[in-house]
């Protein structure tokens, strides 16, 4: 029975490792994309500054009005490629989350399977029937997890395809 319990509490510790693993991944992602918001609003900000001072000291009004656009253009740009890096930074995360996701429901259903055979294996069963139909049992329970696993894995590859920036798929 000690077997039993130590083999459900491998599982779990598995199951709360990959939790982490996925948590610490999000965290990753999320603070890479506050930096990038960081760096981009003081530059916009420097930038602004600058184009303000600039501003103040032409007297021209078409050479004011030529500033301006320019201004309005490289913040504009500036805004894009932030705008840009975070969906490719989000898109490697969605990527990264799959691959996770879908070694988890590989791995899991492998150990669940594992683990219940296992627990079969340890019980005085005689009957021929009984384990024959214990065994047809887990063998469609082995069939489903690789299905779920396999189907899983499509749907992650599709959504992470669909968030991918055009021209990186």
């Amino acid at each position: 029975m000690a077997a039993k319990q130590d083999q459900f509490t491998e599982l779990q510790r598995k199951n709360l490792e990959a939790a982490m693993r996925l948590a610490q991944m999000s965290i990753e992602n999320s603070q890479r994309i506050m930096e990038l918001q960081v760096e981009t609003a003081k530059s916009l900000f420097e930038e602004g500054v600058n184009n303000a001072k600039a501003l103040s000291t032409s007297k021209d009004p078409k050479e004011m009005m030529e500033l301006r656009t320019r201004f309005t253009q490289s913040s504009t740009e500036k805004m894009l490629a932030c705008a840009r890096e975070m969906a490719e930074l989000t898109s490697r995360a969605q990527a990264e989350v799959g691959k996770l996701v879908g070694e988890q429901l590989s791995t899991g259903g492998k150990d669940v399977f594992e683990a219940m055979q296992k627990m079969f294996q340890g019980m005085p069963i005689t009957d021929q029937n009984a384990l024959n139909a214990m065994q047809t049992a887990m063998d469609t329970t082995r069939s489903a997890f690789e299905q779920m696993a396999r189907a899983s894995s499509e749907a992650f590859q599709m959504f992470t395809q669909a968030g991918a920036p055009k021209g990186k798929k």
